[in-house]
């Protein structure tokens, strides 16, 4: 099982972080070993001081399939979760600074929060106007929609599958909206999807 991202993919994200608005979907992977355990905090690695929530909705991929194209995209899921890419943002900005890959960045362990519960598609209705927040501590901390999104999730699923085989169980990131701040000790992180409450996590 392989976790591929997607990044820069809502304009007020790329904004606040003042990035270049990308032409075709920004990708980068993480491993298995990042999704932090169910019922576990998330522990703030000794190696950064400025560790930003990103809560993303996640799509998990139900069949093999390679070269597929957008109209059939939708074939390969049934279920869509939400989930957090935690990025130590100083580690990320000495990586970009010296132009080396974000791993270290975005890929230690727990990094990847993917929610336990997944929700069948059809009962979501049109999943390019999905709504979903992050609350830290009881205050709305992001807001997105997936009518925002630069990429669709068919879109994404198109284009992923040119590079890398899709595999049954591999997940998909599809980005994050504006709002992520830093977390700090006993912050507690809920995840909303549609209205329901579908993770919430302990920082440690």
């Amino acid at each position: 099982m392989k976790i591929i991202c997607i990044g820069r993919n809502y304009s007020d994200h790329i904004a606040e972080l003042q990035n270049e608005r990308p032409e075709e979907p920004v990708v980068f992977l993480k491993p298995d070993t990042s999704i932090l355990l169910h019922k576990q905090p998330f522990f703030i690695p000794s190696f950064s001081n400025d560790v930003h929530h990103e809560v993303e909705v996640v799509v998990r991929i139900n069949r093999i399939g390679k070269h597929i194209d957008k109209k059939f995209a939708h074939k390969y899921y049934d279920e869509i979760g939400l989930g957090i890419d935690f990025t130590a943002r100083d580690v990320q900005q000495r990586c970009k600074e010296k132009g080396l890959p974000w791993e270290k960045a975005k890929s230690f362990d727990g990094a990847s929060v993917v929610s336990r519960d997944f929700i069948k598609k059809e009962d979501l209705g049109d999943l390019n106007k999905l709504s979903f927040e992050l609350y830290k501590n009881d205050t709305l901390q992001q807001s997105g929609n997936t009518s925002h999104m630069l990429f669709n999730i068919d879109e994404i699923i198109e284009h992923v599958s040119k590079y890398f085989t899709l595999k049954i169980g591999d997940l998909i990131f599809t980005g994050t909206p504006a709002g992520v701040s830093k977390v700090e000790e006993n912050d507690v992180l809920k995840g909303m999807l549609s209205g329901r409450e579908i993770f919430s996590i302990k920082v440690k």
